[in-house]
């Protein structure tokens, strides 16, 4: 599966909602995740949702502010991003897991994702 996303500019408080969306194969067949990656750390978890869309978790970092869907039919995962700040400026990245089980616990990693997408820069303005 292909995945592509959409990011940008934003000031501090302000949203953004980012997209994913697939080619290829069937999105209902994947759990989904995003992660980010900050200039000069390591990539990070950001949030995770099941192939059905029931189950979702979040990063402590970004739990309350942040909301992680998808519309299947739409073939599309989307990361609804309030109240942000400047140390949410990043690159983002889809993913796409053939294991529901990625979303079990409290958080996913990477290595637990089989497709990416080419990542998106969202910056975040003070």
């Amino acid at each position: 599966v292909q995945l592509q996303a959409w990011g940008g500019l934003v000031q501090a408080g302000g949203s953004l909602r980012l997209s994913c969306a697939a080619s290829g194969r069937t999105l209902s067949q994947y759990a989904m995740g995003w992660f980010r990656q900050a200039p000069g750390k390591e990539r990070e978890f950001v949030s995770a949702i099941n192939k059905s869309g029931v189950r979702r978790i979040y990063s402590d970092s970004v739990k309350g502010r942040f909301t992680i869907s998808r519309d299947n039919a739409k073939n599309t995962a989307y990361l609804q991003m309030n109240n942000l700040k400047p140390e949410d400026t990043a690159v983002y990245y889809c993913a796409a897991s053939i294991f529901n089980t990625v979303v079990t616990g409290y958080r996913a990693s990477p290595a637990d994702f089989h497709f990416w997408g080419q990542g998106t820069l969202v910056t975040v303005s003070s």
